[in-house]
């Protein structure tokens, strides 16, 4: 038996350049429908699902559309010079030959459709992943990748917190993924990479799926050990509770009052790094609003505070640094000491490794040499009558020192602690002291303070040299070197945080 098609559409459609192209379309189609399915059947929340099924499959399908309406349109250009168009083909199922090719095309057109359903979901699994995030496309992100493989969310994967689920944020981080790839690929990427991610999605929509806010209350233990560079590397304690607070029992309270459950902060910053903040505006639950203006910083005019950046407070305004931390190498060196990488009976090891992390370097090979070579160099010349005894230490002090380059340092992106300020702290950075200034004032006179008991109480210090004291009811803080009440009146960071940038 040999049958023709019945012909329901003009003349020009059929032609193989249209056959090809409609066959590209409907498998397209086909794909999309199977991967919408295996993504309700797995739950959904997938952040790259949309990267096959939304994206890449319908410009298929468009292609293929595409490639049809050219093939119909030189069809109908021919038959309108007189040529014939070119028949359907004929199949004769009584023709052994035809049915062999019948079955072949059926049943690979059918294994061929699993199997690229297969890979398009093993594919979109793929770029899903923390090792496509931080090796294969986003390889200039070695620093953040590093960091990341580090950091207490080591664990979580990278779209999660970057992207999260649902389709309009997805779109969004592809839009602004385009013109990195393009930064990437013709050398248009600042070194170091800037931040705060202006664009990041709120932190509602991502930390809040695993953290609480309302269970944000109660104080934490806070144990620290550090050492001074002196030569005996001497050693201080001090251990205080910081008030976490939050919402207990519809009371807000502690550092996490800051959150807007039961108050919404929003501020005003003048710097891309929302480190100068002239504005403060609170309001409580009651909508009662009360706006703080530093007279120090910018002269509080509708038209200065136009030009910042208007933000609610939430928790990526403070926890900045959550998964990507560069450490300062006084932070670094204290923990090393504390759990004895570093010895501590290596003369003035703080200082020499101090000094070995923050010299200048162009390549991460060229400062792990330097390392070696410095490290070993000063103690051989420094404490030669010493020096062979302490040989075992000093090389497993070079090795730790090594390991803190490695993590914290990436010369080739001009990446370090420095350009990447932690508001967690106001250490080595900022941090409380951008609005604890004391000098927020409203018009009716109330002050955003900065009392250290606000934030935390000292439960007992041990400076270097001197008994430890301690108290329940909180200590007031004695600075590890004697340098009177200065410590009270300027920031931590005049001393603890990077050098001042050259105008």
């Amino acid at each position: 038996m040999a049958f023709k098609f019945r012909r329901r559409l003009p003349d020009a459609f059929y032609n193989p350049t249209s056959y090809v192209g409609m066959t590209i379309f409907a498998l397209s189609l086909c794909m999309i429908l199977f991967l919408y399915v295996l993504d309700a059947v797995a739950g959904g929340g997938n952040a790259y699902m949309g990267l096959i099924t939304w994206i890449f499959l319908p410009g298929v399908m468009i292609f293929g559309l595409a490639v049809a309406i050219v093939g119909l349109i030189r069809t109908a250009k021919r038959i309108k010079r007189g040529e014939a168009a070119k028949l359907l083909p004929i199949l004769d199922f009584n023709d052994r030959k035809h049915r062999t090719a019948f079955s072949m095309f059926l049943f690979g057109g059918l294994f061929l459709m699993l199997l690229s359903g297969f890979g398009s979901y093993q594919a979109y699994e793929y770029t899903e992943s923390t090792k496509f995030c931080g090796e294969t496309c986003h390889s200039v992100m070695k620093p953040e990748y590093v960091a990341y493989q580090h950091s207490p969310h080591a664990n979580v994967k990278c779209a999660e917190c970057h992207i999260g689920s649902g389709a309009d944020w997805y779109v969004k981080s592809k839009i602004s993924g385009s013109y990195q790839v393009y930064s990437v690929l013709f050398n248009k990427f600042s070194r170091p990479i800037e931040t705060p991610v202006h664009n990041l999605r709120p932190a509602k929509e991502t930390c809040e799926h695993c953290h609480w806010p309302s269970h944000f209350y109660s104080q934490k233990l806070l144990d620290k050990t550090y050492y001074l560079s002196d030569e005996d590397n001497s050693e201080g304690q001090f251990s205080m509770l910081m008030k976490i607070g939050g919402t207990e029992q519809g009371a807000s309270e502690g550092i996490h009052a800051h959150m807007y459950i039961d108050n919404e902060i929003s501020y005003i910053a003048t710097d891309r790094q929302r480190q100068i903040i002239p504005y403060v505006e609170s309001k409580d639950k009651n909508g009662k609003v009360t706006i703080y203006r530093n007279m120090d910083l910018m002269p509080p005019t509708e038209l200065e505070l136009k030009k910042g950046e208007k933000r609610i407070v939430d928790c990526i305004d403070c926890h900045n640094r959550p998964s990507h931390q560069y450490r300062p190498p006084e932070t670094t060196i204290n923990k090393a000491l504390a759990s004895g990488s570093i010895s501590t009976k290596l003369p003035e090891i703080k200082m020499v490794a101090a000094e070995a992390l923050e010299k200048e370097y162009k390549t991460e090979g060229e400062a792990l040499q330097a390392i070696q070579a410095d490290v070993d160099k000063y103690y051989r010349e420094n404490y030669a009558d010493r020096y062979e005894g302490m040989k075992g230490d000093i090389q497993k002090a070079i090795a730790s020192i090594q390991n803190i380059f490695r993590t914290n340092y990436f010369p080739e992106m001009k990446v370090s602690w420095k350009g990447y300020p932690d508001n967690l702290n106001h250490l080595h950075s900022r941090g409380c002291f951008r609005c604890h200034t004391g000098k927020h004032v409203s018009e009716d006179g109330k002050v955003i303070g900065n009392d250290c008991q606000t934030c935390h109480t000292i439960l007992s210090q041990k400076p270097p040299g001197l008994e430890r004291e301690t108290d329940v009811k909180g200590l007031v803080f004695k600075h590890p070197i004697d340098i009177g009440d200065a410590w009270k009146e300027g920031m931590c960071m005049d001393c603890h945080g990077p050098p001042a940038k050259e105008e």
